[in-house]
């Protein structure tokens, strides 16, 4: 293959050998080699068949969004109309937040209920499975509140530390 400045790169893949297999009887990938490589520990999420971390990846990184926790985190108490939605999830914009509730209902994880009434009602409410990623986002936006002030403690010190370039 040959880079866009001309030059030739060898391009790395991975190809997943359905011989290959851990302990746990799930796979393991290699790079293609006759000799199998040793498992190596497999993060957070090595509990699952590697068939799912792509989906799994897709999953948190849409729970772990900053505007689908805040929004998870409004809807705690009940349903929400979207304007008091709009008012509480602070600096969050019409557009992010039409977007963040499309993805989240498409996901299961929030309802939305239109109201035949004029001017026009619309709610929003988490489903079942919506209140169980609840209490993983009550800890995290917990978690950020107790420690901001020593983060942005961190974050000055290391800004103040940095050379400019």
């Amino acid at each position: 293959m040959m880079s866009q400045h001309g030059r030739a790169y060898k391009r790395h893949t991975r190809v997943r050998n359905p011989r290959a297999r851990n302990r746990k009887g799930r796979c393991v990938m290699h790079d293609g080699a006759t000799e199998e490589r040793a498992a190596v520990p497999a993060g957070p999420c090595g509990r699952w068949p590697l068939e799912k971390g792509e989906g799994i990846r897709h999953i948190l990184d849409r729970a772990g969004d900053k505007w689908t926790v805040l929004v998870i985190g409004t809807l705690e108490h009940g349903p929400v109309r979207y304007t008091d939605l709009q008012r509480s999830v602070t600096g969050i914009s019409q557009r992010m937040l039409t977007h963040t509730l499309h993805r989240l209902q498409r996901d299961g994880l929030v309802t939305r209920t239109a109201y035949p009434e004029v001017p026009p009602r619309v709610e929003y409410a988490l489903t079942e499975l919506g209140t169980t990623l609840l209490g993983a986002v009550t800890v995290l936006i917990d978690w950020a509140g107790t420690h901001h002030d020593e983060i942005c403690a961190h974050r000055s010190a290391f800004d103040e530390a940095a050379p400019t370039a």
